[in-house]
């Protein structure tokens, strides 16, 4: 059978990201704003405190070649992965950013609010227990995350490309949990656990592993990275 497939989001935060969760009932006390450069001088503006950092990034041969080799590297080096965290697989094709949206919000609930009647709220609830192959054929039959998904994609500054059209970009998420840096790509069988990290140092941490992504592929240019920020209004 086929898989479902979504149109995939742009990597605009005010109008696909913040619209998308705040249509879905997250209230806009934290928002997702675009980093500009990987330098100290450009992190420092980035709003504090940051409990999750979006990548965006091209999907290359080097890059596929490298993630085959780190599934295998993994599965004998077994990862100490909390049970604190939400993971989901994606199955649904372009949904990525929907995906890495879920897997920002789900990891800092405490930190967030939520509408009385947030459909993202109800369906973090209704999947805490689930596991990640529960909670992607979950995703699949809510329709009330697929319409926003599709409306926050129409929404963007360039043409949403057709339900057919191969898109080789590519969103993860990165989040603190317990101390730990965490990288959570539905793609991938299991959260990847990187290094220790605090709420003071998450979004330099993060970015320092966002570098490595890039040195990956010198050549590329396609990399996005969007945080979420505490609103500083």
């Amino acid at each position: 059978m086929d898989c479902p497939r979504w149109l995939p989001l742009e990597s605009n935060p005010e109008v696909c990201m913040v619209d998308f969760v705040n249509s879905l009932g997250m209230k806009p006390t934290w928002q997702f704003g675009d980093v500009y450069g990987l330098d100290p001088e450009l992190l420092s503006l980035v709003p504090r405190p940051v409990c999750a950092v979006l990548l965006l990034f091209p999907v290359t041969e080097k890059y596929e070649a490298f993630k085959q080799e780190e599934e295998e590297k993994l599965k004998d080096q077994r990862q100490d992965v909390s049970p604190d965290v939400y993971f989901i697989k994606q199955t649904i094709g372009n949904a990525c950013g929907t995906i890495g949206l879920i897997h920002a919000v789900a990891n800092n609930k405490a930190h967030l609010d939520f509408e009385p009647d947030s459909a993202l709220k109800k369906f973090l609830e209704q999947t805490s227990k689930m596991t990640p192959e529960e909670r992607a054929a979950f995703l699949e039959k809510d329709e009330s995350i697929r319409v926003t998904h599709e409306t926050s994609a129409q929404e963007g500054q360039t043409e949403a490309p057709s339900l057919d059209e191969k898109v080789n970009l590519h969103f993860i998420a990165f989040v603190n949990v317990g101390g730990q840096l965490y990288e959570l790509d539905g793609r991938k069988p299991f959260p990847i656990v990187h290094r220790k990290t605090s709420e003071d140092t998450f979004l330099e941490d993060a970015v320092e592993v966002c570098k490595i992504f890039m040195a990956r592929d010198p050549q590329e240019v396609r990399f996005t990275i969007i945080a979420l920020s505490k609103d500083s209004y």
